[in-house]
């Protein structure tokens, strides 16, 4: 066993070990990192792991990559990381999303949720710190606030790094050479006469050497994969449908099961009926879960049907029965006592207000769905005492957690096959579906369970995006913007979604203003105060979580305003814009979208900003009026990240974003009666069509020096909405308020 120690000036410590011709090496912060059963999981037998991003043995290299892939390439861009330095062939890589582990926290993931602004130098430092801490203290193993690159940019570079520099030592220990006569190339060390020797064959010496204190990476002109497209390691696989997913996993002597859960959230059981579908064809168990019912059958289609027969008394759920009864409690959550932050308070507003003509609108953003394609659903076996989980997950330490307190086990008795989603947008970051699984499994112990929701199931017992209502009053002068009074009162993300796992997260909740209060405008008189609803129907993260409504609110409302004062949308924004990054992305849409030309008859253009995840970006939505309806012609998407580690998948996910952004906009909604969603499959929940699809010109700006390194995942979600509402009104002349845009009157869509 190697002896542990310094790497680098950052205070990463790393390790490596080997037997039997096995080489682990990684990185990690703050402390030495421990051996558990938990990363033991899926190592051949012989290898041993001291540290947990690269193993390396005679199958090869095989690179860990805890975060989870949702569709957003995450293995991908992890793999490069480390390959930039350990020097494999691209072609050559493997990965494994490793066992759930601690040591895999998250330190990036907490600073959104911080009341410390992006755009802050004197605290950045300080929001780092605590968000670094306070991942390690809860062992945030979390997918999600696009996070991943920043998270992993350093600590994945070094892991390869550290492993290059130990094989090289190695190769020289074990051939007389030089260390500073050998080179690496491809997953070997080459030697002055061109001799090739494998890493797996020096894994075993390398494991005897010591760490070295410091590495040195490689510099950007010399990187060979991060910086350019590289074909995404999974694309093969999707692209001939061989890809596995949780839904497409089969196993020996595996039964298939499906769940009926009140629909009325939170709601109780009363009483149910199953006799008629305990003699349906195929059933083979009717099991009693959490809220409701199991049904376990010889195949997922019986399954399903047997559920049609089961007669139910549910128990009524505690919220208000109808969304118009849930808009009118946040409505009245305006009021002293639940005042939750107000963290932006420039100027005198209420001095500015009384001796001004002031303008006054309500906004309003409804809940929305996740609606993934892939519905929730996990295989689990318990067998002899182990618990197997094979499911899609973004915060597998919690997952197993529960699976611990549900069944008893010991965590070394409870296996995790982390595997890739088809879709989550926030929803896996949730284990409701497993935890179905594993009481299923504790019922019906001995054979795998494949456990499947219908799509009703799936869209109904969703922990949808929040209903948020905002109320703007504001004034201009001299054609200028002077004053702005933003006021938002949404239920609680954080404490809804932590409460779940049993966390209490202080203070307030930022999600609830996130994309409004911290916006880098110096408007004279600028105040955004948050409101806490009382939780109604449980909420969870959604792609772009607070921003991706907040930044409708807040730029349709800056967008009257600044339309009232008679100022271009985007110069008043330049004028008022105190970010040297956000002003770039702003001067480049302009540049993208010949903002200061006319559009050609017909046609109109809208911009909105938002600065989320510390990644400022401006879009511009050009739309054509065709008859009394609305095509969205071209989007114009400028984006600040700091470092394009992939061009494709960059500009790939903000597309991707900028599509899922506008079918909300245009059409989605998840409303309430009776005390249940009516909505229950994509008939109801309508996207944005091919046809409706626009020309999306996408350019990423990097000055990595101001911002930092960035993920997009989710950044290029939020002004989408807000930039499509404000091209309708330059169009037409109509102010929509509400999303989604088609219930205002006059708004159709083509």
């Amino acid at each position: 066993m190697s002896r542990l120690g310094m790497v680098s000036r950052r205070a990463v410590l790393v390790g490596a070990g080997a037997v039997a011709g096995g080489l682990v090496v990684g990185v990690y912060f703050f402390e030495r990192f421990r051996v558990n059963a938990r990363l033991k999981d899926g190592l051949d037998k012989g290898q041993l792991m001291l540290t947990p991003y690269v193993r390396i043995g005679e199958d090869g290299v095989t690179i860990i990559t805890p975060r989870a892939d949702l569709g957003q390439g995450a293995y991908s861009v992890q793999a490069a990381l480390v390959a930039e330095e350990l020097d494999i062939a691209w072609s050559d890589i493997k990965v494994d999303p490793g066992a759930p582990s601690s040591v895999y926290y998250n330190g990036k993931v907490l600073k959104e949720g911080l009341p410390i602004a992006a755009t802050s130098v004197l605290l950045g430092p300080v929001a780092e710190a605590i968000s670094q801490a306070g991942g390690k203290f809860l062992s945030l193993q979390w997918t999600g606030g696009s996070s991943t690159v920043a998270d992993a940019y350093d600590r994945l570079r070094i892991a390869g790094a550290t492993a290059r520099e130990l094989l090289l030592r190695a190769a020289a220990k074990q051939t007389g050479i030089a260390r500073a006569d050998l080179k690496t190339r491809d997953g070997a060390v080459i030697a002055p006469n061109g001799r090739a020797l494998s890493y797996a064959s020096l894994a075993e010496i390398a494991a005897t050497l010591e760490v070295p204190a410091d590495v040195k990476l490689r510099e950007r002109k010399d990187w060979r994969y991060l910086g350019k497209s590289m074909p995404r390691l999974d694309m093969v696989a999707k692209c001939t449908g061989t890809a596995t997913f949780g839904i497409d996993i089969r196993l020996p002597g595996m039964v298939y099961a499906t769940v009926c859960t009140n629909p009325h959230l939170g709601g109780t059981l009363r009483s149910y009926d199953a006799s008629r579908a305990a003699k349906a064809r195929g059933v083979l168990k009717i099991v009693p879960v959490k809220g409701g019912v199991g049904i376990i059958a010889d195949n997922t289609w019986r399954a399903f049907q047997a559920a049609k027969l089961i007669g139910f008394d549910w128990g009524e759920a505690s919220y208000p029965a109808s969304s118009a009864a849930m808009f009118e409690e946040v409505r009245a959550s305006f009021i002293p006592e639940r005042r939750d932050s107000r963290c932006k308070d420039d100027g005198d507003v209420d001095a500015a207000l009384a001796g001004a003509k002031v303008i006054e609108a309500e906004y309003c953003v409804p809940y929305l769905a996740h609606a993934p394609l892939e519905p929730m659903n996990a295989v689990v076996q318990l067998k002899d005492g182990r618990l197997d989980i094979w499911t899609g997950t973004q915060a597998p330490v919690f997952l197993v957690k529960m699976a611990r307190k549900l069944t008893g086990l010991a965590a070394e008795d409870i296996h995790l096959h982390a595997l890739p989603s088809g879709g989550s947008f926030g929803r896996r970051l949730e284990n409701d579906y497993v935890r179905q699984g594993v009481e299923l499994a504790m019922a019906y112990q001995g054979r795998p369970i494949k456990m499947t929701w219908t799509r009703e199931e799936d869209m109904t017992h969703d922990f949808p995006r929040p209903l948020a209502v905002a109320r703007m009053r504001g004034a201009v002068k001299d054609g200028k913007l002077d004053a702005c009074d933003l006021a938002i009162a949404a239920p609680s993300v954080t404490s809804s979604q932590f409460g779940r796992l049993g966390l209490h997260m202080p203070g307030p909740d930022m999600a609830i203003v996130a994309g409004a209060w911290d916006q880098p405008f110096r408007i004279p008189n600028y105040r955004v105060t948050g409101y806490r609803v009382p939780e109604l129907v449980r909420v969870s993260s959604w792609r772009s979580v607070g921003a991706s409504g907040n930044a409708f609110l807040h730029e349709c409302c800056l967008d009257e305003l600044i339309q009232i004062a008679g100022a271009d949308p985007l110069h008043e924004r330049l004028r008022l814009c105190s970010h040297a990054p956000s002003r770039r992305v702003l001067d480049e849409v302009r540049r993208m979208s010949c903002w200061d030309s006319k559009p050609g008859p017909g046609r109109a253009r809208g911009l909105a900003f938002t600065l989320s995840f510390g990644v400022p970006v401006a879009e511009v939505i050009e739309v054509e009026k065709i008859n009394d309806a609305i095509r969205i012609a071209r989007v114009f998407v400028a984006a600040e990240v700091g470092v394009v580690l992939d061009p494709d998948n960059l500009k790939n996910q903000v597309e991707g974003a900028v599509v899922w952004a506008l079918g909300h906009a245009m059409n989605a909604e998840l409303t309430f009666a009776n005390g249940r969603a009516v909505q229950t499959n994509y008939h109801e929940y309508e996207g944005m069509r091919l046809y409706q699809a626009p020309e999306i010109e996408v350019v990423a700006l990097e000055t990595t020096g101001e911002t930092g390194i960035r993920g997009i995942g989710e950044p290029a979600v939020p002004p989408a909405a807000p930039a499509l509402a404000n091209a309708i009104f330059a169009a037409t002349g109509i102010r929509a308020r509400q999303l989604p845009l088609i219930k205002t009157e006059g708004i159709r869509f083509v």
